[in-house]
């Protein structure tokens, strides 16, 4: 090599160096999270979601899947969680309490999975989790079971994306007594949820002033319910009912037929018709009675631009249907809480620099720092209250009146306050 080689060489040699150097300084010197995030993109933050697909629970199942999975979409889209993708993992767990454990022991030892959201009937929930508190797995649950904050769940297990029953009802019933009658048959499926609404509305009517003459179980896999309502009292100023199950439908009807034309009031919560066109010929009956709702599922003239964007993305129109197809009628009072639930796990992961299963401590303590999710994007059906001892969200509840043709018309927002109850448990002291 002549000496002008050598020469050439090691200004090549010093360059390439400089360079390296130069790459090395401008990495020392980016933001530290920066850094951290590129360093865990490899690996998903997975999500468990038991979803109803099959079973008495399946209407709410369709569209919860739906919501969830939209919600998570959009997470991805805009970034993920602190760097990591969203891996949703779905298990159908039959709205049944048996299988319900089986999926949780396999979000637990096969998925490994970080959290687990959006299961929906309580008497699953409760089957599901002491299983899932011995994975440590935090469980953020959309069922408005008061089991949660009674106490008789365990610290793993938030509510925090929809008001409980209990809540619910204290805050409706002043309503129902004031507005519809003294006196109330209560109507009920023979199931942990049913008998929230049997317990805590009939205190509740109570406390007001109120009578129950008639307390009314069916049980929530019933197909035909003529033989139950001869049971009503004659005496009856308001029938409150509340029914699920695949023949939601069915029982409205036959109810109707039994009333005729000289009907007491009737309140219904939305669950007796949740994925049911309120424009059925059979549900004319229905005209003038009132409906509680926690998410209105017709858009009123005061729709927030939150509510228009929610609806845009999980594919719901003005009507509360799905935009493909006017017939297929979403679950629009309860699957709200899919979309918030998960984004409050996103708040609570990002507070909390989340990045895998030894982080679960402060995430569940991230998760009980909360006290308001304000009105927005992340929150459209409105603003709640969190209390961390309870770990329940508390929120507006709304009463429509079902007006000629089938649509439902806001006519009464409950305060948040107003469902508020002493607390029965602080969670916050159990060990982790």
């Amino acid at each position: 090599m002549s000496s002008n080689q050598t020469k050439n060489a090691k200004i090549t040699r010093r360059k390439a160096l400089a360079k390296m150097g130069a790459a090395g300084a401008s990495l020392s010197l980016a933001p530290a999270f920066v850094r951290y995030a590129q360093a865990h993109t490899s690996a998903p933050i997975k999500i468990g979601a038991p979803i109803h697909r099959t079973g008495i629970g399946s209407s709410y199942g369709r569209w919860f899947e739906r919501v969830t999975t939209a919600v998570v979409k959009l997470i991805n889209k805009e970034g993920g969680i602190n760097g990591h993708q969203v891996e949703l993992i779905i298990e159908d767990d039959g709205t049944d309490p048996k299988r319900g454990t089986e999926v949780a022991e396999k979000f637990g030892t096969q998925h490994k999975v970080d959290a687990i959201v959006n299961h929906l009937f309580s008497h699953v929930v409760v089957a599901c989790a002491p299983r899932i508190a011995e994975f440590k797995i935090p469980y953020l649950v959309t069922t408005e079971g008061t089991q949660i904050p009674s106490g008789a769940l365990n610290r793993y297990v938030f509510q925090s994306g929809i008001t409980d029953v209990r809540a619910q009802v204290t805050a409706v019933a002043p309503w129902v007594y004031k507005n519809l009658g003294k006196k109330a048959t209560v109507i009920y499926p023979d199931i942990l949820f049913g008998h929230d609404h049997r317990d805590h509305f009939s205190a509740a009517f109570k406390a007001n002033g109120g009578t129950v003459l008639q307390l009314l179980p069916i049980p929530a896999t019933e197909t035909s319910f003529t033989r139950y309502f001869p049971r009503i009292p004659s005496g009856t100023d308001v029938i409150y009912h509340i029914m699920v199950g695949p023949a939601v439908l069915t029982f409205v009807k036959e109810l109707g037929q039994h009333l005729g034309s000289k009907r007491p009031g009737i309140f219904g919560f939305i669950d007796s018709l949740e994925a049911v066109s309120l424009a059925t010929p059979q549900l004319g009956f229905l005209e003038n009675t009132f409906f509680w709702e926690a998410h209105p599922r017709y858009a009123q003239p005061n729709q927030s631009q939150f509510d228009k964007f929610y609806r845009q993305t999980v594919g719901v129109d003005a009507n509360g249907a799905s935009v493909g197809d006017a017939k297929d009628i979403a679950t629009y009072s309860h699957m709200f809480a899919c979309w918030e639930t998960l984004f409050i796990l996103k708040k609570a992961m990002e507070k909390c620099d989340y990045h895998g299963r030894q982080n679960t401590p402060a995430l569940v303590e991230a998760l009980e720092s909360f006290k308001t999710f304000e009105e927005g994007r992340e929150h459209p059906q409105g603003k709640k209250i969190f209390n961390a001892k309870t770990h329940q969200s508390f929120g507006h509840q709304y009463i429509s009146k079902v007006e000629k043709g089938g649509r439902l018309s806001v006519v009464h927002r409950t305060e948040i306050e107003e469902g508020y109850y002493p607390d029965q448990v602080d969670y916050t002291k159990m060990k982790l």
